[in-house]
């Protein structure tokens, strides 16, 4: 678990640069205490068109404690807390 800020911005730009580039598995403690594990990106090459996220004049509330992610095996958008992930695996090509 990372205990600072500063490790923690570090951490989040570096797993944002991964999910960006293609398919990353993460495992993560969902709030129900079960694990999980999920395929997933923010890479739009891997998103189909009607579900990329658009920036509309709707203002969202940002949440920065979880991260939206697109779920490739389940084929929608999900999220996972950032203090809740145990382990990172992804394949470069």
């Amino acid at each position: 678990m990372i205990s600072n800020e500063k490790d923690l911005k570090i951490f989040k730009k570096w797993l944002k640069s991964h999910l960006a580039y293609g398919p990353t598995t993460i495992t993560f403690i969902k709030k129900d205490g079960t694990e999980r594990s999920m395929n997933c990106t923010i890479n739009e090459g891997y998103i189909p068109e009607e579900l990329h996220q658009k920036n509309d004049k709707k203002e969202k509330k940002i949440n920065d404690e979880v991260m939206p992610v697109y779920d490739l095996d389940v084929k929608g958008w999900r999220s996972f807390r950032w203090d809740s992930v145990k382990t990172i695996t992804f394949t470069l090509s």
